[in-house]
């Protein structure tokens, strides 16, 4: 385990508690409304819908303007900044779907039809058959087009995301939104990069396919420049998972190092039930001289009985207290070996993906595109079944990892739908299960994310393990187990160095209720990425 990490003094949430008392008020009586004609906003709003009813608000404002007393006219107009921010936010959303619907048509071409291509140019090049030949470089010409549109939309989202994430991070500073912020600039920023080169190399590939239909020169140059252009971006891509897989494995391997919980926790949960035990006897050595008291006879008996009472009392509550704290204790140990067990397998299925879809898939793909450059330089457009099968089987790999992620997240989309009350928070009122076939239709929603899932729930899990006592349902955690909790963030690089704060303002992040739902969000994003 890590090094001890110093907890705050434990003291009654009055403020949390005030808070949630006036959380309640405010839902039974209502939120008061300026003027009539806006209180009868439900009843518009549930017949003609939202633009009815913000027309409805702006006529009941403009006759409030015309006809109050005194009252400054109020100015509807946003600032041009905020504006801005919304028209670039809509935009982003808009290119992003508009990315994730093309993203199958893109999976078929990069994973059937490019190798199809291939592997009618090598047959149309063995055998001379130009009839083919120019069908095989029409079909490669489209296909190549659809890869271009999508990589390029796909460089101006991840360019765009960029951005406001780093804005996000500089406005943060420090702390879980920093650090989460920080890291998606970075990630999207690499992602930009690479769809730019990307772009260039389909760009590239449309060129040969167009001049295969030309001399054979132009096409020998087109072919070689493509080749080395896909080499190119495909080696980027492969060395990319490598640092990949390397930081998931990095991360498997400290989370690992925090041993298993059982064993690390043994000594701990010794002395609870010890202390459960001796608080049982004293209970019991109570009842006892109760008992006894109740038996004597003489003057001061009542007032020893009223002691004996006492005594017996306190001692049932200590005996109390120690059981609870055990039995909490015991589901802490549990729920600390799922998540650690939970973020080991994130990883591993992390590295697996990254291996076998970015290193070896793209790194085939390199080598065919250099095959390929190498047999353009060399021999023309001569027959090259070597590049065709690489292209094949990189295209194979690649298309497999990518069904594999298609398939994982719509099993999990069906499922929050389905089932909402597996991963529901804990205290929060699960939403009404949809119906088989409306699950299926939200499972067919590629384009959406999954917000209440299983990964959602284990970073709850072990947000609730390592937060402060002043966080509700963390303040019954013991000392040890709060500092496995932090142990464990700290392996999944949610630490204090990684949030560019010291370890005391760190450890007060984690007790600040306000900043809960920020470090869900970061656990979250750690357990996903390596």
């Amino acid at each position: 385990m890590s090094t001890p990490v110093h907890l705050t003094p434990t003291r009654r949430p009055a403020a949390v508690l005030a808070s949630a008392r006036q959380r309640r008020e405010g839902s039974r009586t209502g939120s008061p409304y300026r003027n009539p004609a806006e209180h009868a906003l439900l009843g518009i709003q549930a017949g003609a819908g939202n633009r009815a009813a913000t027309a409805a608000v702006q006529r009941a404002r403009a006759g409030e303007q015309a006809g109050g007393q005194g009252s400054a006219p109020q100015n509807s107009t946003a600032p041009a900044g905020a504006q801005k921010k919304n028209y670039r936010d809509r935009i982003a959303g808009l290119l992003d779907r508009f990315k994730k619907n093309l993203d199958p048509i893109d999976t078929f071409i990069k994973g059937v039809q490019t190798p199809a291509n291939a592997g009618f140019t090598q047959q149309a090049a063995a055998a001379a058959n130009e009839g083919l030949k120019h069908s095989a470089a029409a079909s490669g010409t489209s296909a190549a087009s659809g890869n271009l549109l999508t990589e390029a939309t796909g460089t101006v989202v991840s360019g765009m995301d960029a951005y406001k994430n780093m804005k996000d991070a500089r406005k943060h500073e420090t702390g879980a939104g920093h650090h989460t912020a920080g890291k998606k600039a970075k990630v999207k920023g690499t992602d930009a990069v690479v769809g730019a080169a990307g772009s260039g190399a389909y760009s590239a590939a449309i060129a040969k396919e167009v001049t295969k239909t030309q001399k054979a020169a132009d096409a020998a140059v087109a072919s070689e420049a493509s080749g080395i252009a896909s080499a190119s971006v495909a080696a980027l891509k492969s060395v990319r998972s490598v640092f990949r897989v390397g930081g998931a494995a990095r991360k498997y391997r400290k989370v690992k190092e925090l041993g298993d919980p059982h064993l690390v926790h043994a000594e701990s949960l010794a002395r609870l039930n010890e202390s459960r035990e001796h608080a049982n006897w004293a209970a019991a050595e109570a009842f006892v001289a109760l008992d006894a008291y109740w038996k004597q006879d003489g003057e001061g008996r009542l007032e020893l009985i009223g002691e004996a009472v006492d005594a017996a009392w306190e001692a049932m509550g200590e005996a109390r207290d120690a059981a609870e704290t055990l039995q909490r204790a015991e589901r802490d140990v549990e729920k600390l070996n799922t998540v650690q067990g939970y973020a080991k397998k994130k990883q591993l299925t992390k590295i697996g993906k990254e291996t076998v879809g970015g290193a070896l898939g793209e790194s085939t793909k390199a080598a065919a595109g250099v095959v390929t450059a190498v047999a353009a330089g060399t021999a023309g457009l001569a027959s090259n079944p070597v590049g065709w099968g690489l292209a094949g089987a990189g295209a194979g790999l690649v298309l497999g990892v990518t069904l594999y992620k298609a398939l994982r997240a719509a099993t999990k989309r069906y499922e929050e739908v389905r089932r909402p009350e597996v991963w529901a928070p804990q205290g929060e009122t699960p939403a009404e299960a949809a119906s088989r076939s409306e699950s299926l239709k939200h499972a067919l929603k590629f384009w959406k994310k999954v917000s209440k899932g299983e990964r959602q729930a284990m970073a709850r899990e072990i947000y609730a393990l390592a937060a402060g006592p002043h966080i509700p349902g963390s303040g019954g955690t013991t000392q040890e187990m709060r500092q496995s909790g932090m142990a464990l963030l700290i392996a999944l690089k949610a630490g204090p160095a990684d949030h560019k704060l010291d370890e005391d303002a760190w450890v007060a992040s984690l007790d600040d209720p306000a900043k809960t739902e920020a470090w869900i969000k970061e656990i979250a994003e750690q357990l996903a990425s390596g």
